[in-house]
């Protein structure tokens, strides 16, 4: 039985990247455009574009998408989301399903990829983590995508948790952004990609329903980024273990 589900599992994934590539050329074009219409705007017509993408391509693949808490957003508020991250199945789920224009921080790498690349950088800061002065532009590049009334959608466990725990170690960029810009974050916890897409196994995929939880935001005036973090990483281990 379990050599069965192997099988069926690298074939399931070949018809993931397949359906991706098809469903992302119907909306490259449209997506493009977006670099036409400058700032806020332009970003939240992009969002919406990748959410239709998501729509369409998540049902593809049997992993549809529960979302909780749209509802601590509050309109006109500007916020700093903050996601664990367990596989590449994580940034399909975080940005294009957070209500309203944003972006996230990403490798510039990714961003020389053909035709991806665009649709990419359109939705990102981009950084080279292993260059100071890059990772200084990228900090001043997230206030400015603040100060024009968007939010940040950041993963401070900084690479995929391979570890057993439910969250790793948390990285000290996204409070030191949220207490230096006064902006508040809501945590974000994704449920079952790492059942979808397990990190020791290659070329693998399977079919499971996936959720993403926006939790009420916690406030980033009077406290250290060090307290924040803390805090912040708190609720997020015990909403997931709680929950999952």
């Amino acid at each position: 039985m379990k050599i069965f589900k192997e099988i069926f599992a690298r074939i399931w994934a070949l018809w993931g990247i397949i359906s991706f590539l098809t469903t992302f050329l119907i909306i490259f074009i449209p997506a493009m455009y977006c670099y036409l219409i400058p700032g806020k705007k332009g970003q939240d017509i992009f969002i919406k574009i990748a959410r239709l993408w998501m729509n369409i391509w998540l049902p593809l693949i049997g992993c549809p998408l529960s979302i909780k808490g749209r509802e601590n957003f509050k309109q006109g508020e500007v916020y700093i989301v903050t996601c664990n991250h367990n596989t590449l199945l994580d940034v399909p789920l975080s940005c294009p399903y957070i209500p309203g224009p944003n972006k996230t921080i990403a490798k510039d790498s990714f961003a020389k990829i053909p035709l991806f690349g665009w649709f990419y950088a359109k939705g990102s800061v981009l950084v080279n983590r292993k260059n100071d002065a890059s990772r200084r532009k990228s900090f001043d590049a997230m206030k400015k995508v603040l100060k024009e009334g968007m939010h940040m959608s950041l993963y401070p466990e900084g690479t995929r948790n391979r570890t057993n725990e439910p969250l790793k170690k948390f990285y000290d960029g996204a409070f030191k952004l949220a207490v230096e810009t006064k902006t508040a974050i809501i945590p974000a916890v994704i449920f079952n990609t790492g059942k979808a897409m397990p990190n020791n196994k290659i070329f693998y995929l399977v079919p499971k329903k996936l959720a993403i939880h926006f939790l009420p935001p916690v406030a980033a005036e009077n406290i250290s980024a060090e307290d924040l973090k803390e805090k912040v990483f708190d609720i997020m281990w015990n909403y997931y273990t709680s929950n999952q």
